[in-house]
């Protein structure tokens, strides 16, 4: 099959700050992760990471703006049109729907053509290791079975820029080494690749580590260049 085209553009961010009501979620703060670059952002469980992914993602209201490609995101749709692809915690898949069906409605969703959309979906379940479950209802699949469909539905539709949250969270070793390969390539094509994660293991083939903690954050390992 023919690898998939490369894509070119930073997300950036500039003044970025979130609260939820009277709680400072993401303390303000500055981001310019250049194209093919892998970040992951760490720390405990409320910390702010999902916080920050969603304000990326232009899904939360937040104060700042955000760019992608030096375009200014004024809302989810404009952040959907440049190709930004937001993974929550959970994943979203429909319990009545067959795994490869699942991610066949995720990338029509994102735009891709019907007639492209089943072999892009057959290629993006056998990068996760899930060709053989492609034809089993989600409901079937395993936590960890699951998550990877999910993460098929994002790789199969080539954004500019992957959010994941917690993408390794249901996965043993194996698979884990597997995920992370295949979103290292998203990022060799050119994406922004952006995983929030509370395991080290997760972070370490990140080009950079960003630490969070109540909102504030730190550089563990900088941004290239």
């Amino acid at each position: 099959m023919t690898a998939p085209p490369r894509v070119e553009g930073s997300l950036e961010a500039l003044g970025l700050e979130v609260r939820h009501a009277d709680r400072l979620a993401v303390e303000q703060l500055d981001l310019n992760v250049p194209a093919g670059t892998m970040l992951a952002v760490t720390g405990p469980s409320g910390s702010g990471k999902s916080s920050l992914l969603w304000a990326l993602a232009a899904a939360l209201r937040a104060a700042g703006t955000i760019r992608v490609g030096g375009t200014v995101v004024t809302g989810r749709d404009e952040a959907s049109r440049l190709g930004v692809a937001l993974l929550p915690q959970g994943g979203g898949l429909v319990s009545t729907l067959t795994a490869e069906e699942n991610v066949v409605v995720g990338l029509l969703a994102h735009g891709v053509p019907p007639r492209e959309s089943r072999p892009r979906a057959a290629a993006a379940l056998a990068a996760v290791g899930l060709d053989e479950e492609g034809a089993h209802l989600s409901e079937e699949l395993s936590g960890g079975q699951q998550q990877r469909a999910a993460i098929a539905v994002l790789i199969g539709a080539r954004p500019r820029v992957l959010l994941l949250d917690e993408p390794t969270s249901e996965l043993d070793a194996a698979n884990r080494q597997r995920v992370l390969a295949v979103l290292r390539a998203e990022a060799d094509r050119g994406a922004v690749v952006v995983v929030a994660t509370h395991d080290p293991e997760a972070a370490e083939p990140a080009d950079a580590q960003l630490h969070l903690d109540e909102g504030r954050a730190t550089w563990v390992r900088p941004l290239p260049g």
